[in-house]
């Protein structure tokens, strides 16, 4: 059984808060079950942008975590706004959290070829 998406995204800000970043929901989505995704600011014009990995990860991952894949590496301000905007009009009860962070995300999963093992 998955945790609430809400319960989730304050357990992302917490765990990024004591490793020392700060974050923000920048859209609160639905309770129970929406999409969440991850935008770190890596710098003061690039980000990196996680959304939930495909059902196939999930189904190899037997930990049921919640996997994330990198969707988009160094983007720029507008690359990383068009992004998000067509997920929401995708899907209006996703989440859109931000960590501003110079390090590597330590909150999130990140879905692989190994994500299984």
């Amino acid at each position: 059984m998955r945790l609430k998406s809400s319960i989730f995204v304050s357990a992302i800000l917490r765990r990024e808060q004591v490793d020392g970043a700060f974050g923000a929901v920048l859209r609160k989505g639905a309770e129970d079950a929406g999409a969440i995704f991850v935008v770190h600011q890596i710098s003061a014009g690039a980000a990196n942008v996680y959304a939930p990995a495909p059902q196939v990860f999930a189904a190899e991952s037997e930990s049921g975590a919640r996997l994330f894949e990198e969707r988009l590496k160094e983007a720029g301000p507008q690359e990383v706004s068009e992004f998000l905007d067509r997920q929401v009009s995708f899907d209006p009860d996703c989440w859109i959290v931000e960590i501003e962070k110079r390090t590597d995300l330590v909150s999130i999963d990140i879905a692989g070829p190994d994500a299984g093992a």
